[in-house]
């Protein structure tokens, strides 16, 4: 299936690559690539990670990668929606009021 980043994941991408970016040039350039190739691997199983526990009726699904977590949604392609660190508040960005 095929696999999307939206502007909002390009964003998170770009975010997290900078700030490892400040301590680990290079480790920032092979993190990212990591991620993204986790991201394309969303397509070879797309239902394979659960949605989100009390939000199902979104169908937001959540991959976890290292301390990341990539949110995203299966339709006629995996979209992927953000990639954000653990200890964030994903609720508030995913689900603005």
């Amino acid at each position: 299936m095929k696999v999307v980043l939206t502007a909002n994941a390009e964003a998170d991408l770009e975010a997290i690559g900078d700030w490892i970016a400040e301590d680990a040039p290079q480790r920032a350039i092979s993190f990212i690539s990591e991620i993204r190739q986790a991201c394309e691997q969303l397509g070879e199983m797309p239902k394979a990670h659960p949605l989100l526990p009390g939000r199902e009726a979104a169908g937001i699904r959540r991959r976890v990668f290292g301390n990341y977590l990539i949110f995203y949604t299966v339709n006629t392609q995996v979209e992927v929606l953000h990639v954000l660190h653990g200890a964030r508040d994903y609720d508030a960005i995913l689900f603005p009021r």
